[in-house]
């Protein structure tokens, strides 16, 4: 009986030993663990040019463990918040601008950490298959936009000087444009469906809360319109007189609410 239990005991030790053995006969090796950090970043820029977007996130993310504490372990922050952005992962790449930020706000390179941050955000509410489905933008939910304006306006405020400054201002200019009109966008979509005094009230919240946007001149209509409707007549012609004193040449008065071919926001 002793016998027997004795050789289980063997049996099963040498089974744990061939696995044990055949775990580490599969393990993965990593082939950059004598990588020096310069040449891990040089191949992650590699990786990054070849868009292996996913392959340059993870050397990037080894940088970061290897150099850390130096620039280099700052720039592979950077460099990994653009690798993720590019991969149209705009969690990540948010997640890791902020984490940037956090750990490092007198870093030299905030201004450009800022610039991204609007940018990631700007894209965002591009959205990838706009040019197929040839939706304005306005018509889409603006969180994004807003929070991308935030970013552009804090790194125009803190860094005037930036070389990313101009840029991040035009970027400025379109968003106030694509909100105003998104709020022109909900004012037609009231008046198209007979709500006219939610449409008045909405094409006056844009005009009162933007100033020289392409989108003033829609709302103004879109109050003539409505007035119209309501049969308020003394509205009607006072709002058609601030619109034939504003825009004498107006589209919308020969071609209503019917759009161009282009959309007004095909900037980029």
């Amino acid at each position: 009986m002793l016998r027997v239990k004795l050789s289980t005991v063997r049996i099963a030790v040498m089974a744990a030993a061939v696995a044990w053995l055949g775990g580490c006969s599969t393990a993965v090796e990593d082939k950059t663990a004598d990588w020096s950090p310069n040449r891990l970043y040089a191949e992650a820029k590699d990786e990054m040019k070849s868009g292996s977007y996913d392959k340059a996130t993870l050397l990037l993310e080894k940088l970061e463990g290897r150099a850390a504490g130096t620039p280099l372990a700052q720039q592979a922050q950077l460099d990994k918040a653009y690798a993720h952005y590019r991969a149209a992962e705009r969690a990540q790449a948010l997640s890791t601008i902020d984490r940037f930020m956090k750990l490092h706000p007198a870093s030299p390179a905030i201004d450009y950490a800022l610039y991204l941050k609007g940018v990631v955000n700007f894209n965002d509410d591009l959205g990838m298959l706009s040019f197929l489905t040839r939706q304005d933008l306005s018509e889409r939910d603006q969180k994004a936009a807003k929070e991308s304006f935030e970013a552009f306006k804090e790194l125009t405020t803190r860094f005037p000087e930036s070389k990313y400054t101009p840029d991040a201002r035009l970027r400025m200019t379109y968003i106030v444009n694509s909100l105003a009109q998104y709020e022109v966008h909900v004012a037609r979509y009231y008046y198209q469906r007979g709500a006219y005094l939610a449409a008045v009230n909405r094409a006056q919240s844009a005009i009162a809360d933007y100033r020289d946007v392409p989108a003033l001149e829609e709302a103004l209509y879109i109050m003539v319109k409505s007035y119209e409707k309501l049969g308020m007549e003394k509205l009607h012609e006072d709002s058609k007189r601030v619109m034939m004193a504003n825009y004498p040449d107006s589209r919308f008065f020969s071609r209503g609410f019917q759009r161009d071919d282009e959309p007004w926001w095909k900037l980029w």
